[in-house]
């Protein structure tokens, strides 16, 4: 967390975001992500998903802009890394560059159970 914090002190940012990816194969990973907040040093992380990707175009515009959607809408900063890494799944779900989910839909694998494995 050190660099993580050199980073952000240097480019004078506020919050760091990364994702987290583990390739099983060319078309199946794990994701998560983890959203540093530089002036207390506390980092978030999200849980996992196991997602079998449909196209990767735009999933990292999805995970931005959910990301940003949530910090400015209210949501604390673990609410927030988990809004934007569950957009960013459902996001490799779908064909082509728009992530065409509704926030309940980002919600509700939000508040799934189990593997966190994505289906659609």
């Amino acid at each position: 967390m050190r660099k993580t914090r050199q980073m952000g002190e240097r480019f004078g940012c506020q919050r760091i975001a990364i994702t987290l990816r583990g390739s099983l194969s060319a078309s199946r990973n794990t994701w998560a992500g983890m959203l540093y907040d530089v002036p207390t040093g506390n980092a978030y992380l999200s849980r996992e998903y196991d997602i079998q990707i449909v196209d990767r175009v735009g999933g990292g515009d999805s995970f931005g802009g959910a990301l940003i959607y949530a910090l400015s809408g209210g949501y604390d900063e673990q609410q927030a890394i988990e809004f934007a890494v569950a957009a960013f799944c459902l996001k490799h779900t779908i064909e082509h560059d728009f992530n065409l989910v509704t926030e309940e839909e980002v919600k509700g694998l939000m508040r799934g159970k189990g593997s966190g494995r994505v289906q659609r």
